[in-house]
């Protein structure tokens, strides 16, 4: 009995050791931070706003998308977003793409 209490002790002194299970209970904190919830709120409203805008317009630039998707819904995503911002986001996926205004002024300005 000795023995299996020693292979008993040693396995659970392991795996409270393991950086795996710290990086795990990290992670779970973070994830009931305020501040994660205050970026989270933030992210979801810009998106909702961002996406509810160029719907409404009918039509998104590729500046315009790189930076609702790439900068805000990505992350927005991997904080633990809700399926509100996902919707928005499937709208926006169907938009027509135009060419960045900014490229269209650059190329006026080389002329």
């Amino acid at each position: 009995m000795d023995v299996w209490m020693q292979v008993i002790i040693t396995v659970f002194s392991s795996v409270l050791a393991s950086s795996g299970l710290w990086a795990y209970i990290a992670k779970r904190a973070e994830k009931k931070d305020v501040k994660t919830e205050m970026l989270i709120g933030l992210g979801h409203d810009r998106i909702m706003y961002l996406g509810m805008s160029y719907i409404d317009r009918g039509w998104i630039t590729s500046d315009e998308y790189e930076n609702l998707y790439e900068y805000l819904y990505k992350p927005y995503e991997k904080m633990g977003g809700n399926g509100s911002a996902k919707r928005i986001m499937n709208g926006v996926n169907k938009l027509p793409i135009h060419k960045s205004q900014y490229k269209e002024e650059a190329n006026h300005e080389d002329e």
